[in-house]
């Protein structure tokens, strides 16, 4: 059965390209949101998100009737969902726990649409076991369906995990390119889930079983969280022996079989600060180095507010006619990572809103990506300017995300703190 109607569900950084990719290949796409400003916004032929080159697509795919955002779904042959999976709040040292409810509630609206033939894919990143959940929900949702834990190949309704693995600002040219993990919950569900994405991935389709696929997606970002943990941790041993970092990484990994990353101000985004938490939550006992990762991760930001009220506490010594009110300290970037608008999770964000609220004086926001300030650090004190205006004004530069912008120049005055090493 081909697949002719398209249904995705959640039209974020990653269902939206998604959408646009298979509409780019004269597919009928539906695209799904419950933010009817975003489905709005799309219906013009316009993006709601910045990510290169995708503008063009979904202007194109729009204007040729390809792709159409609503906030209900519709029938179609195939539904990806790729909705938040965040996880639940937590006090202390507790383990965060992963928050199912936005794929549930994707779950029921499509559940009255479903027909038999029908394709499911979850594309959220997800705790292990997630896209069995799913088929569960459908089950008790359309009795008069059959489902793969129920009959296996000879399902009414077909269901896959296959995660995204894109970075963003470069999501357009790697949902092509890159290879993908597709785990069926049988071999048909599989066998049609490869079907559906050679409709525009050039990359290899590799079958393996849905949890297997889940874990995959875990594995790959919770490598990430400890190769950075290790380098912010370096970078916190390299301050306190007073030995440069980021000449200590470029020695170290001119080794043949080194390669060390870049420390930084944390580890942001809806990837690789959220997913480790899915593995520690599921295997607390056995997943001590993933766990260390996430403490030293998460911890960095607050290093970095020491090191700022270290800087302001050393430049008020060292003018004596100032105030701590006459201070104004600049934080260059919010974005979780370089060249986006992206702030989810980010920690150049906590990091900005910490200073804010312990700052008496004012502060000043470079976010070149951004128009207006979020609402958890627009206050009295805070102005989001351009670059030029904090360079010459602000006493203390506090660089945080390596934008393509701040590496033209430096600051010439005052007190600098460089998380990216840029400067």
């Amino acid at each position: 059965m081909s697949f002719e109607t398209i249904s995705v569900i959640g039209l974020g950084y990653i269902g939206l390209p998604t959408a646009a990719m298979f509409a780019s290949r004269k597919k009928t796409v539906v695209g799904v949101d419950v933010n009817q400003h975003a489905v709005d916004t799309i219906n013009q032929g316009k993006i709601h998100i910045v990510e290169p080159d995708l503008d063009m697509i979904v202007h194109a795919a729009v204007t040729e009737g390809y792709l159409k955002a609503v906030t209900k779904p519709e029938a179609a042959d195939a539904f990806l969902i790729a909705v938040p999976t965040p996880f639940k709040p937590c006090t202390g040292d507790a383990i965060p726990e992963p928050d199912l409810s936005y794929i549930e509630a994707a779950t029921k609206a499509i559940a009255p649409v479903l027909e038999k033939g029908n394709l499911v894919i979850l594309e959220s990143t997800s705790p292990v076991g997630a896209t069995e959940q799913m088929a569960e929900w459908l089950a008790m949702l359309r009795p008069d369906l059959s489902f793969p834990q129920q009959v296996g190949e000879k399902a009414d309704i077909n269901i896959a995990h296959c995660p995204e693995r894109v970075l963003p600002g470069h999501v357009v040219r790697e949902l092509v390119d890159n290879d993908r993990v597709i785990g069926g919950m049988s071999v048909r569900c599989s066998e049609r889930s490869v079907e559906l994405y050679k409709t525009f991935v050039l990359g290899e389709c590799v079958v393996t079983n849905a949890r297997t696929a889940e874990m995959a997606k875990l594995t790959e970002n919770s490598s990430r969280d400890v190769q950075i943990a290790f380098a912010n941790e370096l970078s916190i041993i390299c301050d306190k022996l007073s030995i440069n970092v980021w000449e200590l990484i470029a020695l170290a990994n001119r080794h043949p079989r080194v390669n060390i990353l870049q420390p930084g101000p944390g580890v942001g985004g809806h990837c690789i600060a959220v997913d480790p938490w899915f593995i520690v939550s599921k295997t607390p006992e056995e997943a001590r180095i993933i766990h260390t990762a996430r403490k030293v991760n998460d911890g960095k930001p607050e290093w970095v507010v020491n090191k700022v009220k270290i800087a302001l506490a050393d430049f008020l010594v060292s003018n004596p006619d100032k105030k701590s009110t006459e201070v104004v300290i600049a934080c260059y970037g919010l974005s979780f990572k370089p060249d986006i608008d992206d702030l989810r999770e980010s920690p150049s964000l906590d990091i900005a809103k910490e200073i804010i609220g312990s700052h008496s004086g004012n502060v000043i926001v470079v976010e070149p990506n951004i128009k207006t300030l979020p609402g958890t650090i627009n206050k009295n004190n805070v102005k989001l300017v351009d670059f030029e205006s904090a360079l010459s004004s602000a006493d203390i530069h506090l660089m945080l995300v390596d934008h393509k912008e701040f590496k033209l120049k430096k600051p010439t005055s005052g007190t600098i703190i460089d998380t990216k090493g840029i400067w």
